[in-house]
């Protein structure tokens, strides 16, 4: 089982201080902020940029709001005990059908900080896909509507993606309704209240996604009224990459790749959707993030446990 192999050599070597940081500086000069704050504070760390662009890219035009919502949020970092620890490493995990039996649940376990995107399942799942959540990342139309997927400690990383997401970011955190109005705007439904405390929510920065679209993937600058069709928003999950590396030394990633080219495979790993779903959809430009996360595997920066962007331990065809 190669899989649980080389998951176990990563977790056995010495954590490496800044490590993803230094890399990802090195590989992309002038475009990779070593000083970007992961999350939003109150009034440090807001350059001009976050009310530049509309959501996701930055806050304009919801500066007020912004203001309002950020006072409700107590704390802004890590966990005190993650702080304190000098050398972290992260786990981002996909939800990619490729996790499937492959039993990487129990070293999953072990990583410092483990990100969850959006409603990814845990119950049911543990096996392969562990049951620790220090984050969870998502937009109110992504998030778990099931008990099972909340940690009691983990944060609720949110992402807004429109206007209407702050008004339910504040809802949830001051444990009320969502405005009725609002609610009409949300693509799917939404959970109405979520089991965490106020002090567990964060704000995303969006000048996280706006580096990972603009000054990483380079994808063309955002144009508010094609966004729909400009493929130019980044997917969770890359944009989860970046903010692990601001975030933590050293990072992995497991449940990530699309396989286009074979259409019949699973392309989660908690349903039987097959991957050519993947080719409807328009809002991402998948083909430009495999080859970046690909990018970044092949030169050492984030490390893949299931191999499915670029298999350090796949035995070669000769």
């Amino acid at each position: 089982e190669p899989q649980k192999e080389y998951a176990e050599k990563v977790l056995g070597e010495k954590c490496r201080l800044s490590f993803a940081h230094q890399k990802m500086a090195i590989l992309f000069p002038h475009k990779y902020d070593l000083n970007l704050s992961p999350f939003l504070k109150r009034n440090s760390g807001l350059t001009g940029n976050v009310f530049k662009y509309h959501p996701p890219f930055g806050f304009k035009k919801h500066n007020l709001t912004f203001s309002e919502l950020i006072g409700l949020l107590p704390k802004v970092s890590l966990s005190e005990e993650l702080e304190r620890k000098p050398c972290k490493r992260c786990v981002i995990l996909g939800s990619g059908g490729i996790l499937r039996g492959l039993g990487l649940g129990p070293y999953l376990n072990t990583f410092d900080v483990v990100i969850r995107l959006n409603s990814a399942p845990i119950h049911g799942f543990t096996q392969d896909v562990g049951n620790k959540t220090t984050i969870r990342m998502s937009y109110p139309e992504g998030t778990p509507k099931s008990l099972h997927d909340y940690d009691p400690h983990m944060l609720f990383v949110a992402v807004m993606y429109k206007g209407v997401d702050f008004s339910w970011l504040k809802a949830m955190v001051k444990k009320e309704e969502v405005p009725f109005f609002d609610s009409l705007w949300f693509w799917k439904a939404v959970p109405r209240k979520l089991p965490i405390e106020p002090e567990q929510f964060r704000i995303l920065n969006p000048e996280i996604i706006r580096e990972t679209a603009i000054d990483l993937l380079q994808l063309p600058e955002p144009r508010w009224k094609l966004w729909r069709w400009d493929q130019n928003i980044p997917t969770l999950g890359v944009s989860a990459v970046v903010l692990a590396t601001h975030l933590c030394d050293e990072v992995s990633l497991a449940g990530f790749g699309y396989n286009l080219g074979e259409p019949d495979t699973p392309l989660h790993y908690y349903e039987n959707v097959r991957m050519e779903a993947m080719k409807a959809q328009t809002m991402h430009n998948v083909e430009t993030e495999r080859k970046f996360l690909a990018g970044l595997v092949e030169k050492g920066v984030v490390t893949d446990l299931s191999g499915g962007i670029h298999c350090k331990f796949c035995k070669s065809k000769s």
